[in-house]
């Protein structure tokens, strides 16, 4: 099966400083179809305004994985972790036991970024931080692993707590790669620029395509593209 979360179909919220797109319910939205996907939790489209950002609060329990897409985002918390984040890089910051932190786009334009959410598979962990570069002419005709918890983990992905892996690619128009998803096994795919199909049904840029009893992906660009894959462990 794989479902299509058209992106105009998605809820959202403009608070000036910040306009926000929801694949999932979040905050004040809530769609009783679209309480997560498996472990994924959240998934944010947002646009950050320049000169502006989340002041300090706090989570728990929560492997937030940021991707930014254009302009940069700088991290602070009270773990005296601080970094800035730019496009087509990623951070990780891992919750656990809380962690009080704030995002602020500190450039002098917006700053455009997906949020993902995914539940770690044991709570209580020590709170950490981290942010790593993906060249995207690394990621050109192939997926790379830009964080992960599977056992069989590349180095150089970012380390989150839970049996999951966040891959993205970029591909040229009419290229194509292949995901061996495995028997069970859930994902979510999100082209952060450009058209592809999977399997031969089209996601269009920014939507969402819910995958489940597919075993392998075949991922063909429709025009020049950039898409996120979150790979999934089997439901509860």
């Amino acid at each position: 099966m794989i479902d299509i979360r058209d992106f105009n179909s998605l809820g959202g919220a403009d608070h000036g400083w910040l306009t926000a797109k929801h694949h999932f319910s979040f905050a004040n939205y809530r769609d009783p179809e679209r309480f997560g996907w498996g472990k994924l939790r959240v998934w944010n489209d947002d646009l950050i305004r320049a000169g502006t950002g989340f002041p300090p609060h706090g989570h728990r329990d929560m492997e937030i994985i940021t991707y930014v897409r254009e302009g940069a985002i700088t991290h602070r918390d009270h773990l005296n972790n601080e970094g800035r984040t730019v496009a087509g890089d990623v951070q990780v910051m891992s919750a656990g036991t809380g962690i009080q932190h704030e995002e602020w786009n500190l450039e002098d334009k917006d700053t455009r970024i997906f949020q993902i959410w995914i539940e770690p598979a044991k709570q209580g962990l020590r709170p950490r931080w981290e942010t790593a570069s993906f060249p995207k002419e690394d990621r050109k005709g192939r997926l790379v692993p830009l964080a992960s918890g599977k056992p069989d983990a590349v180095a150089e992905a970012l380390w989150i707590a839970q049996d999951a892996e966040i891959l993205g690619a970029t591909l040229d128009a009419g290229a194509e790669v292949t995901h061996l998803l495995g028997k069970d096994r859930l994902a979510y795919l999100v082209p952060a620029k450009g058209r592809v199909e999977v399997n031969g049904i089209e996601v269009t840029e920014r939507s969402g395509a819910a995958i489940r009893d597919v075993e392998t992906l075949t991922i063909r660009a429709l025009d020049d593209a950039e898409f996120l894959l979150v790979d999934l462990p089997p439901e509860d």
